[in-house]
């Protein structure tokens, strides 16, 4: 079992590019738990985990309705933004500046057999972090992701969440708003949900907050509920 994981901040990159990467990646793994299989061998697997920023871009999961998207395609063009349907689960999100992305892609017999498990991990994960800075995040029953205010009339989203798994193997993850324009949710039904609100954590603690500071935090958490060794 390689509890190892390869950190790789790629800054600002475009969605299909980082996604055709995250398939390599991810096809990679893959390859070499078939051959140990084939070959009778225990070779260890390799584990990513990629932070990113994209450019200004929507994504529907392979369960999402195109009528959560309230743009056409010269609106889209407009505002600058790109549309991709995708194989994740979820329904439609936004990414774009502000906003911090991680791609953890690894091969969870390394650490547990449990998808429920490891989508829960993720979201304590941004839900450790957001405590730091004296956010209260929770998860909301039915909802994958982390939220504010469950339970009252003012519930929203800071955290989206979409994954997928295939032979154990993970791709996609997390999407948190730190300093995101939230201008360009109003363009979507969020996660498919209507009437939630999406918040950022410059909104709640109203200040600029520093990216790299969060994400130095969130791999802190990630590596201590995971048992893994981050390396860069």
């Amino acid at each position: 079992m390689n509890k190892k994981v390869q950190l790789q901040d790629l800054g600002n990159k475009d969605y299909k590019a980082t996604w055709d990467f995250q398939e390599e990646l991810f096809a990679e793994i893959v390859e070499a738990k078939i051959k140990n299989r084939r070959e009778e061998r225990e070779d260890e697997t390799p584990n990513y985990f990629l932070y990113v920023e994209h450019p200004h871009v929507y994504t529907l999961g392979k369960s999402g309705d195109m009528s959560n998207l309230l743009l056409s395609e010269k609106q889209l063009e407009a505002k600058g933004a790109t549309f991709y349907k995708i194989n994740r689960g979820g329904d439609i999100t936004y990414h774009g500046p502000g906003q911090i992305v991680g791609y953890p892609i690894i091969d969870l017999e390394n650490f547990f057999t449990d998808i429920h498990k490891y989508l829960r991990f993720l979201e304590e994960a941004i839900i450790l972090t957001l405590a730091e800075y004296g956010i209260i995040g929770t998860r909301s029953e039915g909802e994958t992701g982390v939220w504010l205010g469950v339970g009252t009339p003012f519930a929203r989203k800071i955290c989206a969440m979409g994954v997928r798994a295939s032979r154990w193997v993970t791709m996609h993850g997390f999407a948190l708003n730190v300093n995101a324009d939230l201008g360009y949710f109003d363009n979507i039904i969020p996660c498919g949900i209507k009437g939630k609100a999406v918040t950022s954590m410059h909104v709640e603690l109203e200040k600029e907050v520093d990216e790299q500071e969060v994400k130095r935090k969130i791999i802190k958490h990630f590596s201590d509920l995971f048992e893994a060794e981050m390396i860069d």
